[in-house]
């Protein structure tokens, strides 16, 4: 007869919605029917081939549809070229009905970001059906300690519906606690943690819920495709975060600012592996740079290449080494054929700036010594003294690393942080909305 691990896994189909699912699983009346009449002959009979293969449909089309996510073919049209997950749901299956705890799943096969994202999914849909957020009419143009406004009361109560302040005492004072609720708040969204309401807090209040909503489902979805559980020293760049994050094994090492290519010049969302660092490194100009940017600069100017300590080479041109050099004092290869890599700059200043897309598609790093000495870490042979005088050698010289280290650039405009704090960033490249109707549009179901 029917045992226990059919009944959760009816509850899970019944609760699809859940994981940020539209309800189209194949059949789902017919299940439906099946496992709801507990006098039907389904529940009765000892042996029935149509509710055993019902059941063992139906897990597949759940497992496929939560653990793997859309196909391949169509995460790489929304140019997602990180490699997917592969997982064995035979296997798993077999896991599940031969546990002793008959609990649907234990462990899901999803990334960790997945199932902090869906219990948000579950409380912002929750906010919505109490009457979502109160819409804040700002009077004025930014508000700050010690102003007193009926805009204040209601920035008050959306900071405590959404967690960054304790208590809602319904004052119109902009107190203390409410000016540290606002620093969470500015936390949580990459922006300048000043504790002032200006006009970027009011315009992330004041987006409707259905759009925060939208955001946590195509972030689930992303999340599906990633890696169980990467192994080992890797690096992660998530791009809407402008942000570099180190890890081992699951734990966060550390995090650096990094600017990403503009949306004309977009940074590609793929993986490789980073097997050298190159100390004061030459630019090669790449062609569409020299084509539309150089070549016209130098036919403007006869000097042009003097002053920016250029040079040919062949018919190419490249810029020296030095502290003049676009790609700064240090770059960090891991070939691949975007010709993308890591790489430190001269421009320090666009490193402070809320927003950071502007270079041609690589991502420049905020701390670039600091990212050579994590590297050599293991060689004794570089001190930091040894890696500092190779950045301001005016000489490039390759180092070839012991042991590559996996390098995965990604795209989440939402996340949950170390603290269990759920942040959002702009969907910098316009990514979301495709993603969103994918997700949704009827062929979903098919060719999964």
């Amino acid at each position: 007869g029917l045992i226990e691990q059919a009944d959760n896994l009816f509850n899970r189909i019944e609760h699809i919605s859940d994981e940020g699912l539209p309800n189209k699983i194949p059949y789902r009346e017919p299940f439906h029917e099946m496992m709801n009449d507990n006098d039907s002959l389904y529940r009765k009979e000892i042996a029935n081939a149509d509710i055993e293969l019902m059941l063992t449909a139906q897990y597949f089309s759940y497992a496929r549809y939560v653990w793997e996510g859309m196909s391949e073919t169509k995460s790489q049209k929304i140019d997602w070229f990180l490699p997917r997950k592969k997982i064995n749901l035979q296997q798993i299956m077999d896991s599940l009905l031969l546990d002793s705890n008959p609990q649907f799943v234990a462990t899901e096969p999803v990334y960790r970001q997945y199932g902090l994202l869906k219990d948000y999914l579950k409380k912002y849909r929750e906010i919505q059906k109490k009457g979502g957020l109160t819409f804040i009419k700002a009077d004025k143009r930014s508000y700050r300690p010690g102003d007193s406004s009926a805009a204040v009361i209601s920035i008050r109560k959306c900071l405590f519906i959404l967690g960054d302040i304790a208590s809602d005492n319904g004052s119109a004072l902009y107190d203390k606690e409410l000016e540290d609720g606002v620093k969470r708040f500015q936390n949580r969204y990459g922006l300048k943690e000043d504790g002032i309401t200006g006009p970027s807090i009011v315009k992330e209040i004041n987006t409707p819920l259905s759009k925060r909503i939208e955001q946590l489902i195509v972030n689930l979805e992303r999340c599906r495709w990633l890696p169980e559980e990467p192994k080992g020293v890797y690096f992660a760049v998530n791009i809407p975060a402008y942000t570099l994050y180190a890890y081992e094994n699951d734990s966060l090492l550390w995090t650096m600012n990094v600017v990403v290519g503009k949306s004309v010049h977009k940074t590609v969302i793929f993986s490789g592996d980073l097997k050298y660092v190159v100390f004061s490194p030459y630019w090669n100009v790449p062609p569409g740079i020299l084509k539309d940017e150089v070549l016209p600069a130098i036919r403007r100017d006869k000097n042009y290449l003097t002053r920016n300590h250029m040079e040919w080479n062949g018919n190419s041109v490249r810029q020296l080494p030095g502290p003049w050099n676009a790609l700064g004092q240090v770059k960090f290869l891991f070939p691949n054929s975007h010709n993308i890599y890591l790489h430190d700059t001269p421009a320090k200043t666009l490193f402070g700036q809320e927003k950071r897309a502007f270079s041609h598609g690589c991502v420049r790093v905020s701390e670039p010594e600091r990212l050579a000495q994590f590297l050599l870490r293991n060689d004794s042979s570089w001190t930091k003294e040894k890696i500092k005088s190779a950045m301001n050698a005016s000489r490039e010289q390759y180092v070839t690393l012991k042991e590559t280290v996996p390098v995965f650039i990604a795209y989440f405009t939402a996340f949950v942080d170390r603290e269990g704090r759920l942040n959002f960033r702009d969907d910098v490249y316009q990514r979301d909305s495709r993603l969103a109707q994918m997700i949704f549009e009827k062929s979903n179901t098919s060719g999964q």
